[in-house]
């Protein structure tokens, strides 16, 4: 764990009061069969969650294989255009007009916001979000799902639309892995959901992290303290603070200092789902020492 963690860093479900809280409940029964199962798969690499990941073995079931980034591993494992090319995970129907979109931009000139496919906002959150892009001055792709904006539709007003005339694409979703391995992409708003997470760093893209709810708020800590890729926008959305962010990832130190963790993170997801990787590798563990042999 973490020495930078706070109370507000742990997900959510763990800092419940209530003690009928249904995924707090859930997660307690799955934590409990989890001591009995002969392997658990983890989304993750070694080399990026080393501690907690030995802590798990010795303390608490020694069967972790640890198969991630799923998707850089499927890369390795199947040809492109093969079966898996057509197993995607995304909820939204992807619009790749965007990619083309980016094609026309300058290399890490463009701002991707995007935040996931459940969290949802106020109003007045996505006001400041629109009015700190229209602030910074650079381009940016910005996934704005019909749900965003909880118990309404989310409408920008037109004066943003003015104020950022050429410079900004709105898509209801898009090929994410896509676009974060994008040159033109030079930095990812996001959620900090876990899929979200490892496809930044999988594309070796630092992050502004605005984390909603459960285990968000573990990953954006994590991301800022100790793998040095993030910043926080900050969970009151100021117009203010989110331009500033934008302007320093972009092209302040602070920036070039993610980058350059985030080149690091990018080349160990590589390695790590490369032959001869730790992903890689646990990948034959798992077939020959748990499924084979339950055969």
């Amino acid at each position: 764990m973490s020495k930078h963690m706070r109370l507000r860093d742990y997900p959510s479900f763990l800092r419940t009061t209530d003690p009928n809280d249904k995924m707090f409940a859930y997660v307690l029964h799955e934590m409990e069969h989890c001591k009995d199962a002969n392997a658990i798969i983890y989304n993750t690499f070694d080399e990026l969650e080393q501690p907690a990941l030995d802590a798990l073995r010795a303390g608490f079931t020694p069967a972790a294989y640890t198969v991630g980034p799923l998707s850089l591993l499927a890369e390795q494992l199947a040809p492109a255009g093969g079966p898996l090319d057509a197993l995607g995970s995304s909820l939204w129907k992807e619009d790749a007009a965007c990619l083309e979109w980016l094609d026309g931009r300058k290399a890490r000139s463009v701002v991707y916001v995007n935040y996931g496919s459940i969290t949802v906002m106020t109003n007045q959150q996505l006001l400041e979000f629109a009015w700190g892009l229209a602030g910074s001055g650079y381009a940016f792709l910005w996934v704005i799902r019909s749900d965003l904006v909880a118990g309404d539709a989310a409408v920008l007003p037109p004066e943003f639309a003015e104020a950022t005339r050429g410079r900004g694409m709105q898509a209801s979703w898009c090929p994410q892995e896509d676009v974060l391995r994008h040159e033109a992409v030079g930095v990812f708003l996001t959620h900090s959901g876990w899929n979200s997470t490892l496809e930044g760093l999988s594309g070796g893209v630092p992050m502004l992290t605005w984390p909603f709810f459960s285990e968000q708020l573990t990953n954006s800590l994590y991301k800022c303290m100790e793998w040095g890729v993030a910043m926080e926008v900050g969970g009151d959305v100021r117009r203010d603070v989110v331009e500033g962010r934008i302007r320093e990832a972009m092209a302040g130190e602070k920036g070039r200092e993610m980058r350059e963790r985030a080149a690091e993170w990018k080349e160990a997801a590589a390695r790590a789902t490369r032959p001869g990787g730790s992903s890689f590798d646990n990948i034959d563990r798992l077939i020959n020492d748990v499924l084979l042999k339950s055969n």
